[in-house]
This record gives structure tokens, C-alpha cells and sequence, in this order.
């Protein structure tokens, strides 16, 4: 095993009510939230925190739906190998790199699948489980 999901990001109104709104439908609770003024994120998951079997989900705070993207990508982190080694994997398979205004300071990078779907892959290397 490579990569596994570990986090899905949802595009919402109000990430609070929607943190909410699944935390109660999940049984999961608020790990983490993010507010500079400009931007709000509500991270969500499994009493057991980050990184166990099971996703989290991160509500992301926007005013309008992007047109013609969907609100949901999915983030990857590696299993089996560095952040590098995986991206030069996934770029074989098919992968490629989206554009979407990043700075270049990130810690992850923006793909897009061969049918143009984005996702990130994340720093963090996660057991495989």
C-alpha cells in the first residue's frame, strides 16, 4: 500500500453548523478549526484523533461554490515512502499537477487525476494500518 485517504475536504457555507451537522451523524468530534478572518476550517474526525483507520473530514469555508469543481477532493498522504518519492509514483500513474494559486510555501501538492478530478498529497507519511 502506497497512499490511503486520510482527510476529505468539503466546500461549505457555514463550516461550523456543518461541523455539527456531521459530528453528530458520525459520532466524531472537532479536532482542530482554523479562522484568520478570511478563511474558516473546521477539521473533523474519530474521538481517536488524526491518522487512525478512518478519514477525517475538513469543512472549508467558502462563499460560493467554484464553478465547475466539485466541493469535495480528497487529500493522500504517503505510507510506504517520503512526500518526494510518492509524488514522482503518482505523477507516473498518471497524475498531474494542478494549478490552483498555491504560493509554492505549501506542504502539499496539488494534483489532478486523469480526469482532471484535484487532490492533494499531504507531508505526512501515516502507517498503512
Amino acid at each position: 500500500m502506497a497512499c490511503r485517504i486520510s482527510e476529505l475536504v468539503l466546500g461549505c457555507h457555514d463550516p461550523e453548523a456543518l461541523a455539527r451537522f456531521w459530528c453528530d451523524v458520525l459520532d466524531f468530534v472537532i479536532l482542530d478549526r482554523e479562522d484568520d478572518g478570511t478563511f474558516q476550517a473546521v477539521e473533523i474526525g474519530p474521538r481517536e484523533g488524526f491518522g487512525g483507520p478512518q478519514p477525517t473530514i475538513i469543512l472549508s469555508g467558502r462563499a460560493e461554490p467554484e464553478k465547475g469543481k466539485p466541493r469535495l477532493h480528497i487529500d493522500v498522504n504517503p505510507t510506504d515512502r517520503d512526500q518526494d518519492a510518492e509524488l514522482e509514483r503518482l505523477l507516473a500513474l498518471g497524475a498531474r499537477p494542478a494549478d490552483i494559486g498555491q504560493t509554492g510555501d505549501e506542504q502539499w501538492h496539488v494534483l489532478a487525476d486523469p480526469e482532471g478530478n484535484e487532490f492533494c498529497l499531504l507531508k505526512a507519511r501515516l502507517n498503512p494500518l
